[in-house]
């Protein structure tokens, strides 16, 4: 079963072409997306890996975690399930 991996500090230039190449080192890479701003379309810094098996993520997490990519330090971990992060958004009352 894949596990996915959320990747974060990311130098804005990565592109999803080079996140796969860079975990692929560590097993077989399902998908990698860099998330992208809706308006400009640049990278928003992070982004999500999917390798194939939870050994493989578990080797990417070890190997990539604090290390440097593209001059930036990479945080790598498991993803979160969507709706698990972050809590309600405050709307303003006025």
């Amino acid at each position: 079963m894949a596990s996915k991996l959320y990747v974060g500090g990311m130098a804005y230039s990565t592109t999803s072409e080079s996140l796969r190449q860079l975990f692929a080192q560590c097993g077989t890479v399902e998908s990698a997306t860099v998330i992208t701003d809706r308006v400009s379309g640049d990278s928003r810094g992070f982004g999500f890996v999917e390798m194939s098996s939870e050994v493989e993520a578990q080797a990417a997490i070890t190997k990539l975690n604090d290390q440097s990519f593209e001059g930036r330090k990479l945080m790598v971990n498991v993803a979160k399930s969507p709706g698990s992060g972050g809590g309600p958004r405050k709307t303003s009352s006025w």
